[in-house]
């Protein structure tokens, strides 16, 4: 079973909206099931639900068959995400550009070569799609 990954903000922003759609269509193209993933962090108040994401984008985008909505719990955004992609043995990760850059600044915390792409191909077998949602 092939699966592409999309982390979006909630409420979904610009950003977010464009980046779902490129999942969406990344996911078609490749017969993949598709997570939508939203990381609620534990430093702010706000909750948000796997019901109330699923209605955001099913108003935006209309039912989608074969996907799933996921709303993790974590400190950084961006562990949260690379949790996720691996845990799930994602095999593709669709982000904004902007995202890309805080993966990278992640990484740069943790290893001495922050190139997440090409440890994302080569740790977890991943692509990574970039969208530049303007």
């Amino acid at each position: 079973m092939t699966l592409v990954v999309v982390p979006v903000r909630y409420p979904l922003s610009k950003h977010s909206r464009a980046t779902l759609a490129e999942a969406i269509r990344v996911a078609e193209e490749r017969d993949a099931d598709l997570t939508v993933l939203h990381v609620d962090l534990y430093q702010e108040t706000g909750e948000v639900t796997r019901t109330a994401l699923k209605r955001a984008v099913e108003r935006e985008f209309g039912p989608l068959d074969r996907s799933r909505y996921v709303v993790r719990r974590g400190f950084l955004v961006e562990e949260t995400i690379l949790d996720e992609v691996a845990a799930e043995s994602a095999d593709a990760v669709v982000v904004g550009s902007k995202q890309v850059g805080r993966l990278r600044r992640a990484f740069g915390r943790f290893l001495d070569d922050p190139d997440v792409d090409r440890f994302l191909r080569e740790k977890v077998d991943c692509d990574v799609i970039t969208v530049d949602a303007k």
